[in-house]
């Protein structure tokens, strides 16, 4: 776009007089949204990065596991660069929502190494034995997320372009982050981390050196965290003791209370994608066929005046109406079909406070309650509706087709008139007009003979009267002094022509038109469109909310109760149809990505038990997701579903670490009661470090901060819903699990 503006600004040959200016620039809504978006992720690392100095009190243990963050996305930039890729919204939308989890290696191996130096080893020992301890569990959730991506290869369409870049990010990311996990962050805590050992008396070697009262308190503080965390430890080991006393009834009950989350299922609402604000919207307008230019102009001016007074000034930025279409190219530039028909489209300032859908549904009832005359379909006109609809106006596009066009016309009319009682409907057009005034002018072709016409000679001549003959015979003119080419048109004075009299009174040769035609007055259609060589009539619907599955099962159920005439066919087409099939292609690729999680850590962990307690944390993750977006008020759609398949990889790694280190635990000969309660109460740490990071770090986008990241909302809002719940459940579920499949038995678990 800077480009265009560049070159705009410097033509050559034009008048100076000539000032060119933007009116409608999309890229600006490109450009908000990738400064909002990079705005938030950064908040969001701040916030992640006060928590984990919290939970570290180490200034240098932070910097060590932030490491990860530019290495790991500086590897994903280099591999998109050298596979010809680019840095759009959506890869950095992707490495925005995965900062946190990059994190989670580096957090799981510095937590581990700093508890073996506070178990008084040195910190060469601590880093070598402390990430070798955690290398399987590590290796085992890196691979556990990035395969849950796996399915997007199966998306087609729009939706596989969205999630192709966004999946490959994160991807390379995660796998690069586990490389920096493995090595920068052992050898940074070997050579710049000291940690006072617990029980030893020892201290750092800079104990001794006076210290800056920040430092003292941050020491302060830190100690004081350690004490209430310690104190919570030891509570939430006895809840673990009683709990194991009901192993079976804690199990049974926490799980149908996960499965009742999903009667909630129907609440929520269901679209493809959820709704961005483009600054700006597009009427379409259409008046009784036959109304006159002049009379649709001031319909027209009544509607900008409405707007006007509906949309505040300071947010109001322009209005630019086209009334009325011209037969010739320009027409295809046009969605106006006839003198009757006009669309207006309306920018919003930059900074306006009243939101675009906001602004169309005040101008909606506005038009209804003054203007119930014409009949008006408001959309947003902004390139991420074009680019998901494909092109068309409307998200849910009701075609009928069929040979005999006035009845599928009639029926079209009868089913919209119905569909006005479905609860959610915003406005619904039908472009076509089938009953449009016209003329039928028939060449008797035994005169015109005679006469020496033909009949393309006489349609010509009419044609050049009334439009010019740039559309049968257009002519150019090149200017010698620029080289520039003008085309040359010829037609009459508009104002020779203004009656049926002189119509036929247009010259051909020697008579006038009506010497060889028959002219007679009949109703015709404005304009013919086609689906597949069929000729079709469509209604377009739009929704006054973002969901779009309960109108299209509304619709459905409508047609099924009103069946269409015989000769007629319906069908339902739009982003409805696409937002169906991406559904079911999520469906299938989320059953997969928990089979292929599965797979990775029955290889992983050499056993088929051991995945299956791992993978009851997706469990209260899906219930979490359901919760969240109920609580948000958020639509499930397909940036929601994403975050559903990340969320299964993301929750799988907090179970990962109580199941192998209570394995682990169980395999040195320790007491199983003991093992249950030992391993979850030492992974504890590493779980709410990680999980608490991955909501803090997301927490800015979830709350759509800014314009553009609308987009990148759902999908926050269903890692957070399904993490924050799979958090707390998942640390009660899964030992009562592995209790339960061990106790009784007398063998060692290995």
């Amino acid at each position: 776009m800077e480009g265009i503006k560049r070159a705009v600004s410097d033509l050559i040959g034009v008048p100076r007089a000539l000032e060119t200016e933007v009116v409608f620039d999309q890229s600006e809504f490109v450009k908000s949204a990738i400064k909002n978006l990079v705005k938030e992720g950064i908040l969001g690392l701040c916030l992640t990065g006060i928590l984990i100095l919290i939970f570290l009190g180490n200034l240098r243990a932070t910097v060590a596991v932030f490491l990860s963050i530019p290495l790991s996305a500086l590897a994903a930039f280099m591999v998109i660069s050298m596979g010809g890729g680019t840095i759009n919204s959506m890869v950095l939308g992707g490495l925005a929502l995965a900062f946190s989890r990059l994190i989670d290696n580096s957090v799981v191996v510095l937590e581990n190494i700093v508890r073996h130096m506070e178990l008084g080893e040195d910190p060469e020992t601590a880093a070598i034995v402390g990430g070798e301890e955690v290398a399987v569990p590590v290796l085992a959730a890196t691979l556990a997320t990035a395969v849950v991506f796996f399915p997007v290869t199966f998306l087609s369409g729009v939706s596989r372009f969205l999630f192709g870049g966004l999946a490959l990010a994160v991807v390379i990311s995660l796998f690069a982050s586990y490389f920096v996990a493995m090595t920068v962050v052992p050898l940074f805590c070997a050579r710049f981390i000291r940690i006072k050992h617990a029980g030893t008396g020892k201290v750092p070697e800079n104990a001794g050196r006076k210290r800056s009262i920040l430092a003292r308190f941050g020491t302060w503080f830190h100690a004081a965290f350690n004490q209430h965390f310690d104190a919570l430890l030891e509570s939430f080991g006895k809840v673990i003791h009683q709990l194991l006393d009901r192993p079976r009834t804690v199990l049974i009950a926490i799980i149908a209370a996960c499965v009742a989350c999903f009667a909630l299922m129907p609440l929520v609402g269901m679209s493809y994608f959820p709704r961005t604000d483009p600054a700006q919207f597009v009427i379409n307008v259409k008046a009784t066929p036959g109304t006159r230019v002049e009379v649709t102009e001031e319909k027209v001016a009544r509607l900008e005046q409405l707007i006007r007074r509906i949309i505040p000034a300071e947010d109001l930025g322009i209005i630019v109406s086209n009334i009325g279409s011209t037969p010739d190219l320009s027409a295809i530039y046009t969605s106006n079909s006839g003198t009757h028909t006009a669309f207006v489209q309306v920018g919003l300032k930059k900074g306006h406070r009243v939101g675009s859908f906001e602004a169309m549904g005040r101008v909606r009832k506005a038009i209804a309650e003054e203007m119930p005359e014409l009949a008006v379909y408001l959309q947003s006109g902004g390139l991420v509706d074009a680019v998901l609809n494909a092109g068309l106006p409307a998200p849910i596009d009701v075609q009928f087709t069929g040979s005999d066009q006035e009845a599928a016309h009639a029926y079209a009319k009868r089913i919209m008139k119905l569909a006005r009682a479905i609860p959610g409907i915003g406005d619904m057009l039908i472009p076509q007009d089938i009953d449009a005034p016209s003329l039928r002018i028939n060449v008797n072709r035994a005169d015109a003979s005679v006469l020496g016409l033909s009949a393309r000679e006489v349609f010509g001549n009419m044609i050049t009267a009334l439009v010019s003959n740039g559309m049968i015979q257009p002519n150019y003119w090149i200017d010698p002094k620029t080289g520039y080419d003008y085309l040359l048109s010829v037609q009459y004075p508009e104002d020779l022509l203004k009656d049926m009299l002189d119509l036929k009174s247009i010259p051909l040769r020697t008579v006038n038109l009506d010497a060889v035609t028959s002219i007679t007055r009949s109703e015709g259609p404005t304009e013919v469109d086609h689906y597949q060589l069929q000729r079709v009539i469509n209604l377009y619907v739009s929704t006054e909310k973002e969901a779009l599955g309960p109108v299209a099962a509304a619709f459905e159920r409508l047609i099924a109760e009103n069946p269409p005439p015989k000769g007629v066919r319906v069908h339902i087409r739009g982003l409805i149809s696409v937002m169906n099939s991406s559904f079911a292609s999520f469906g299938a690729g989320l059953l997969l990505a928990i089979l292929l999680v599965y797979l990775i850590l029955v290889a992983q962990f050499r056993s088929f038990r051991d995945p299956g307690l791992i993978l009851l944390a997706v469990l209260p993750g899906l219930s979490g997701v359901i919760l969240g977006l109920l609580l948000t008020n958020t639509t499930l759609n397909i940036m929601s579903l994403m975050g559903v398949i990340m969320m299964v990889g993301i929750v799988v790694t907090d179970s990962i670490l109580i199941v192998e280190f209570t394995t682990r635990l169980l395999g040195e000969g320790m007491n199983l009661r003991e093992a249950v309660v030992s391993g979850v109460k030492v992974r504890l740490r590493p779980i709410l470090l990680t999980s608490l990071a991955t909501l803090f770090g997301l927490l800015p986008i979830a709350l759509n901060l800014g314009a553009g990241s609308e987009a990148y909302a759902p999908l926050a809002r269903a890692i957070i819903g399904g993490v924050g719940v799979s958090m707390v459940v998942t640390v009660l579920l899964v030992p009562c699990a592995i209790y339960l499949c061990h106790v009784g038995k007398s063998r060692v678990v290995t």
